[in-house]
């Protein structure tokens, strides 16, 4: 007689209560200590109906391979442990089965992981979509771009080493087969002030740092930069090394995405003129002086 296979849910082997809908009584303290004791057995996620919690571990978990990706692939959402895999195949198929739009909104306060949690999202769909040279160049223009953008865009803070000072909306199209034809990225709201003044212990934006530590030789010669971060006001130096962070690797993972994403050589090195005149600019100051007809000037 053949054996029935029985499939796990979400209720199997479950630390604490895997969806918040289930737990009695739900109040305030209940809820907490739930997240709590889910997050000490190294379960960051948990559910609220269709909404995903996920409580930053700021470190690195198991969680995220290709089997997991496997494990996730045309499941349905609360047959499996929660995770942030699990939303991200329920919109695929329910995009490319069912032709409707969808939208998942990541939210959070600063530190949360929303950067991260953006990139695991993109980085399922591009894992689960189809193959093929096309289809794989944009896929991988869109992961690509979030080196590039958080260059550009992310800074160290008190609480993240990896702040993202933006928002930022991705519009990605898909074909009827399932199959990403390109994408939109929109930013809104970057914090400019810190390009002239951070807080102390934080820094600027990475882009500064990652040119200065990782440009070869000939490319600061050429920009008129040199690699002493003290030579430029806008450089903050009680924080400019960040402990496990290679500003010289990222500066050459940058340069090698921006090729991806579409940069031509000349373009990208205009790219990083521009960045070397902003550091330059910082560098300059104002003295009055008074003229011989009374009147006051500035050099």
């Amino acid at each position: 007689m053949a054996k029935m296979e029985v499939k796990s849910s979400l209720l199997d082997n479950m630390i604490g209560v895997g969806d918040m809908v289930l737990l009695e009584p739900l109040n305030e303290e209940t809820f907490i200590d739930n997240l709590k004791k889910r997050f000490d057995h190294n379960e960051i996620y948990t559910y609220i109906g269709s909404v995903v919690i996920s409580v930053n571990p700021y470190r690195s978990l198991p969680i995220y391979s290709p089997e997991k990706v496997e494990d996730y692939r045309n499941r349905n959402f609360y047959e499996l442990s929660p995770h942030i895999f699990a939303l991200s195949d329920e919109a695929y198929r329910s995009l490319r089965d069912q032709d409707k739009d969808q939208c998942i909104l990541i939210t959070g306060e600063s530190g949360a992981g929303k950067t991260e949690a953006s990139k695991l999202v993109m980085s399922y769909v591009a894992a689960v979509c189809g193959k093929g040279a096309e289809v794989n160049q944009v896929k991988e223009q869109l992961l690509q771009s979030n080196p590039v953008l958080e260059a550009f865009g992310n800074a160290k803070t008190v609480r993240n080493d990896n702040s993202s000072r933006f928002g930022k909306y991705m519009d990605i199209e898909f074909d009827f087969k399932g199959d990403p034809l390109g994408g939109v990225i929109s930013n809104y709201l970057l914090e400019k002030s810190r390009v002239v003044k951070q807080p102390r212990g934080e820094r600027n934006f990475h882009v500064f740092y990652q040119l200065l530590s990782g440009a070869s030789e000939e490319l600061l010669y050429k920009l008129k930069l040199e690699r002493d971060f003290s030579r430029y006001n806008y450089l903050s130096l009680d924080s400019a090394k960040v402990n496990g962070v290679d500003d010289a690797a990222n500066f050459r993972t940058v340069r090698n995405a921006m090729q991806i994403v579409g940069f031509l050589d000349h373009e990208a090195e205009a790219v990083l003129e521009v960045v070397a005149a902003v550091l330059k600019l910082g560098n300059i100051e104002f003295k009055p002086e008074s003229r011989v007809n009374g009147l006051d000037e500035s050099k």
